[in-house]
């Protein structure tokens, strides 16, 4: 059917909770529903981060409680929308990342497929990022092709940065090339560290960042982790960025608050590094995922990055946090037509694939 619908569902590495969204096949958003994960899911998801006990287990029931809470949430987007499951061909459906390794294989989603197309009705696209490393990449960033696709305007030089738990860039060249890379940790240490030392969910605006001082040999510190230089094709996720790396670079006797402004220093100064190394022409920059919301870390960008005009990406038609969601349901869209997902000179894969793992309703 020409009138077909497309749905996206979204919970990414900040674990800030689940997004979704509905769009037709012009991409238009029809409807958005956003909710935080359950707390003892949270939590759970956070701790299999990590190696533990029992973790095939608690991974399945991880698996299975995610599914419930994606189909309450892609219930409610239809329900906005009123439109019935069946006018639905598929849920592009992201999955929580736990293990990110693709220098050796593999990277883990947690999701439980065929639960969700049970509970749902609707046909779910999933497991999106596992062709891609088997075929060489780094199976990430994927949304750079959307990008292109809603963002990309002929004749210009456009990046769009994505402040989700990492930061990710998508380099929409003038002449048609898109690039896109992982820059680093964003919202994830900012997030963790203002929960451990103030409780709450994040850093509202960046509030708490902005009352405290840079501490410059920290930063230094934190800008020499060899991450940061190396060149693209490169991903990353709570693998290397966590609480434990954090610890290790030597925060004795410096003040919580001025931790808290040296991470978002950190954020700035590695997405301004990387977008003046890889597209220095670039003079437009479109912010989306939560950061967007983030007055201070901002500020921080544009202060480096003062010859480009930064923006929220709801400036060009998509609210910053629907463009993830979007992207799955654009992905969900692509496999359906057997239309590759990834772009080889973003992920490093050897080839174009069609990405994602089918469970019919």
């Amino acid at each position: 059917m020409s009138d077909w619908l497309y749905a996206g569902l979204m919970s990414g590495t900040s674990l800030d909770g689940i997004d979704a969204v509905l769009m037709d096949a012009e991409l238009r958003v029809l409807a958005h529903s956003f909710g935080p994960l359950p707390p003892t899911l949270r939590a759970e998801l956070l701790a299999l981060n990590q190696p533990g006990d029992n973790e095939l287990e608690r991974a399945a029931l991880a698996a299975n409680a995610l599914a419930d809470a994606y189909a309450e949430r892609l219930a409610e987007a239809l329900a906005q929308a009123q439109v019935p499951a069946g006018r639905v061909r598929a849920v592009g459906a992201h999955g929580q990342t736990v293990r990110h390794r693709p220098e050796r294989g593999y990277t883990l989603q947690l999701l439980n497929g065929a639960r969700l197309a049970e509970r749902s009705g609707i046909d779910v696209v999933c497991d999106l990022r596992s062709r891609d490393v088997a075929a060489g990449g780094q199976g990430a960033p994927l949304v750079p092709a959307f990008h292109r696709a809603v963002f990309g305007r002929p004749g210009v030089d456009v990046a769009v940065l994505n402040l989700g738990g990492m930061g990710n860039l998508s380099l929409l060249g003038a002449a048609g090339r898109t690039r896109g890379f992982d820059t680093g940790p964003a919202n994830v240490l900012l997030d963790a560290w203002h929960q451990r030392h103030r409780g709450g969910a994040y850093d509202a605006d960046g509030a708490w960042a902005a009352s405290g001082q840079v501490h410059a040999a920290l930063l230094a510190h934190l800008c020499a982790e060899p991450y940061f230089a190396l060149p693209p094709p490169r991903s990353t996720g709570r693998d290397l960025f966590d609480l434990g790396w954090l610890e290790r670079q030597g925060l004795d006797g410096i003040a919580p608050v001025d931790v808290q402004a040296s991470l978002a220093e950190l954020t700035a100064w590695s997405v301004a590094e990387a977008l003046q190394q890889q597209a220095p022409q670039t003079r437009e920059l479109i912010v989306c995922g939560g950061g967007a919301f983030n007055g201070d870390l901002l500020r921080r960008l544009q202060a480096r990055l003062p010859a480009v005009q930064i923006m929220s990406s709801a400036a060009r038609g998509l609210p910053p946090m629907q463009v993830e969601a979007t992207a799955f349901a654009w992905l969900a869209k692509a496999f359906l037509e057997r239309q590759p997902g990834n772009l080889p000179a973003v992920t490093g894969a050897v080839g174009s694939r069609v990405l994602g793992a089918l469970y019919p309703a």
